[in-house]
């Protein structure tokens, strides 16, 4: 057992970590009956921290 097997990370540290960096989640759900397509969601999505020092983009749109 190496010593990354054994490293423990809290699930808050995780999250922490992931915010920090940005994570995008994408996916893609069909609902099909009998081989016709009913429903169809595309998934796209981007989780990120937000940070007070840098400003909006959407601020110089107004």
């Amino acid at each position: 057992m190496t010593v990354v097997e054994r490293r423990e990370v809290a699930l808050v540290d995780l999250l922490d970590r992931l915010l920090a960096g940005g994570v995008v989640i994408t996916g893609d759900i069909t609902l099909r009956i009998a081989d016709v397509d009913l429903v169809r969601i595309d998934l796209n999505a981007l989780i990120s921290s937000v940070n007070a020092q840098v400003s909006s983009p959407f601020e110089e749109l107004q």
